[in-house]
Parts: C-alpha cells; structure tokens; sequence
C-alpha cells in the first residue's frame, strides 16, 4: 500500500518530500490540503498531526510523521534500500554534513525566504523588510560558496540535502531569475540537478511556477528594492 503524503504543492518542503519519496522508489498517495480553507485545522487532520503543518506523512501501518527533513530521512532509511543509499549514506560523517545542510535549508535558507516574503504576501507589508532581505541574501551566498569546491551541496553525488535545497532554491529562481544572477555556481548545481532529478518538473518544477507567480503578484503591488536582484547592501 502507499504511503498517504498530505501537502500543498507551492510548498518547498513538500516538494522535497515528493522528490525523494520518488527518486527512493517510495509509492505515494498525495491527499493535497487547502491550507487557505484552514484544512489543517480539521479534526481528522489534528488527530493525525496535532502540529498541523504540512508536510505529513501516514505509512501503511499506521506510522505518523512530520518535518520534511525527518521525512526524508526516514523515506531513505526504510525504504531506499541500496538503489537509494547514496542518497543518505550511512557513513556518519557524510550524514552528519547531509544533516547540516537539511538544518540549514529550513532554519536558514527557507526560513529566510519565508520572512522576507510572507509580510508582503499574506500581511499587506508595504515593503520588503531590509535587514530580511540582507539576511536572505546571505543565505544564498552560502550556498554559493559551498558549492564553488563541489559538484553537489554535500559532495561529489546526489543527496537529500541537494533535494531539500532545489526545492528551496527553485522557489526563489520562479520569483525571479535575476535574484540568482550573481550567484553562478548555484546556477551551474541548479541545472545539474534538474537533469538528475528524475521527473523533475512534476515532482518539482511546477509547484515552484505557483509558488513564483504567488510571490511574484504581491511584489507587484509595491516598490521592490534593487537590492533584492543584485545582493548589494550599503554598509
């Protein structure tokens, strides 16, 4: 039987989820939530997440899970078999730089995504914060060094930490390119990893368009700094 994934495709998180249930050999059955219909927030979903965040999985024997990082990990773990193994090595060193990295992506790099757009989205914030926007570049940037040594975020191959990062990253090219322009070896990886992932614009590619035009209609609505595009800052 699949396992029950609910989510929200403009989700970066969920779409890390989807990426490597897929790449792991991992049969899904994708119960989409509304999250603008406060759907999370229905009986039968808090008695499966009382935390009612989104990513959320059920395997079949009952087993309930969330955060896209523990997720994915799991999915690797218990399922990935050896196909899968390089995905999350066991070698504890390279899962503790995996480790890292998923740590980062949601407590840096998608957070700062977060916190520099959803005032405008969703709170009518008339201007992107400017130490957010210093701060989200900053993120970005180190992606970017990290990458300048290495093929792939951890190393030499295809990990869940590239995956959690693509889903992140994408989000951000969809809003606008331009915003990664500076950053050339992010860039590169990018496009590498868009070949290697398979069915990437399904798994991926689209649900990072709608969360783009998302972002993208409320920017339009106020004066976005060129700091934004270019990463420069006035010290």
């Amino acid at each position: 039987m699949p396992i029950d994934l609910y989510y929200i495709s403009l989700s970066p998180p969920c779409r890390s989820v989807m990426m490597t249930a897929y790449m792991a050999g991992v049969d899904i059955n994708l119960k989409m939530l509304n999250l603008m219909n406060r759907d999370q927030l229905k009986p039968e979903f808090l008695k499966i997440n009382p935390q009612h965040n989104v990513p959320t999985i059920v395997d079949e024997d009952g087993f309930c899970l969330n955060e896209s990082q523990a997720i994915c990990m799991y999915l690797i773990n218990r399922y990935g078999g050896q196909k899968a193994q390089h995905l999350y090595p066991e070698d504890a060193q390279q899962r503790a730089v995996i480790d890292q990295l998923l740590n980062f992506d949601s407590s840096v790099l998608f957070a700062n995504t977060r916190d520099l757009f959803i005032p405008v989205v969703m709170h009518g914030a008339k201007q992107l914060d400017p130490a957010a926007l210093k701060n989200f570049h900053d993120g970005i940037g180190f992606v970017d060094t990290r990458l300048a040594d290495s093929a792939y975020a951890a190393g030499q191959h295809l990990t869940i930490a590239d995956i959690a990062l693509v889903a992140s990253i994408s989000s951000i090219d969809a809003v606008d390119s331009r915003i990664l322009d500076k950053y050339s070896h992010i860039q590169k990886w990018l496009k590498r990893c868009q070949k290697e992932i398979a069915h990437y614009e399904e798994l991926n590619g689209n649900g990072a368009k709608l969360y783009g035009q998302f972002v993208k209609n409320a920017l339009e609505k106020i004066d976005v700094p060129e700091s934004l595009y270019t990463g420069k800052f006035d010290v």
